[in-house]
């Protein structure tokens, strides 16, 4: 390969959906935009269930990143329909809403804590008894004692999300380098592009590190600019409904057991997601005994009837996990270097929003608003310097 192999405007570096919904933005803006990534459309999408779940996500100490999720959620009809008509593709969007559930008096105490921090918080969520759960989703479990319904919190199913974005992304003329980023290239104080692993020089006016749990192993970026990101491990379970029998699950169920966050998410075509463990193993991506145990042991609690199913698919994946569980967006203590990553747990649910604000920076050379808590400096202690728009 030659030494310069190309030149763009934006290169972004990582094709999972954060890495794709930037480049189609970007492409849309009128920016000649590339992706180098060796598996573009693979990534943390190919483990996640879809939960677009602002408010059942709602976590103490996250409400100004509960801002961004809800921002986001408001935009996905939208998003979800023009990607579709971009497309042709179906990407499993479902408004068939989320029940949150209790199985036992502790939880059921921490439930009503959660119901009256999400009412302070605006959210609309409705408080149900144990019966009225049952009477939502028959198959839960008898012990069932109170839960919430949310019909706001939806879902997509993320690997069609990635298909599209990645069908989007060549419509739109983004050009793919499949390979991967091994070290930044910087001139002059400024970031100039990447170098890969198979010798040839990506050369750009712009480059976004979107990659992931890996966005922080890049190597060139310098100490001030590299991203705090690690690697949270998950493990999931993927299941089948039986033919020619009613759906065990209407909408998505999510529950505590044993301490343990658990959800359960049918989807049209007879799929069911259940997931899903939160490990700090490092880069370890083995699907273990004990983590299929645990899921498989807490869903049958909570669903006695998913024991019956087939189980299709085991898999685990690495979430990119901040110090604060929220996203790192916009412009770094390097010139020309920028981030998108760091979604953690709500990275298929933030993907409109990021979008925007990439396209946002990239053309004006300012965050908008609802990006300004998320900025990389928030790390940093210097102020980042703002940037120029390509």
């Amino acid at each position: 390969m030659s030494a310069m192999s190309d030149t763009s405007d934006v290169l972004v570096v990582g094709g999972g959906i954060i890495g794709l919904v930037t480049a189609w933005r970007a492409a849309q803006s009128g920016l000649a935009t590339a992706v180098v990534d060796s598996a573009p459309g693979g990534g943390a999408a190919r483990v996640a269930a879809g939960m677009l779940a602002a408010v059942t996500e709602l976590h103490y100490g996250e409400q100004t990143l509960l801002a961004l999720n809800l921002a986001s959620a408001r935009r996905y009809p939208e998003f979800a329909a023009e990607l579709t008509d971009a497309t042709g593709h179906d990407l499993g969007y479902r408004r068939c809403g989320t029940l949150a559930v209790a199985l036992d008096a502790d939880d059921r105490a921490h439930l009503r804590e959660l119901h009256a921090f999400q009412q302070r918080s605006g959210l609309a969520a409705e408080w149900l008894s144990g019966r009225d759960c049952r009477r939502l989703e028959p198959m839960l479990a008898p012990g069932v004692r109170g839960g919430l319904r949310v019909d706001g919190d939806h879902q997509i199913d993320p690997r069609r999300l990635a298909a599209a974005l990645l069908a989007a992304c060549e419509r739109a003329g983004v050009v793919f380098h499949r390979s991967t980023a091994e070290r930044l290239t910087v001139g002059r104080e400024r970031a100039t592009g990447v170098v890969t692993t198979g010798g040839a020089t990506l050369a750009a006016g712009r480059v976004v590190l979107a990659a992931g749990s890996l966005s922080g192993r890049l190597k060139g970026v310098p100490a001030g600019a590299l991203p705090p990101v690690r690697p949270v491990k998950g493990q999931v379970l993927r299941l089948a409904m039986l033919p020619g029998r009613p759906p065990l699950l209407n909408r998505t169920v999510r529950a505590v057991v044993r301490g343990n966050p658990l959800y359960l998410v049918p989807r049209a075509d007879g799929e069911l997601v259940v997931g899903a463990t939160s490990e700090e193993l490092g880069w370890d991506t083995t699907v273990t005994a004990g983590g299929v145990y645990e899921l498989l042991r807490d869903a049958h609690e909570l669903v006695p009837g998913i024991t019956e199913l087939p189980l299709t698919e085991t898999l685990a994946g690495l979430r990119p996990g901040s110090p604060d569980n929220a996203p790192l967006l916009g412009p770094t203590a390097l010139a020309g270097l920028l981030l998108a990553t760091g979604h953690f747990r709500n990275g298929v649910l933030l993907t409109p929003v990021t979008g925007d604000v990439m396209a946002h920076v990239l053309t004006t050379g300012e965050l908008p608003e609802e990006a300004r808590p998320f900025a990389p400096g928030r790390f940093a202690a210097a102020p980042v310097p703002m940037e120029q728009p390509v």
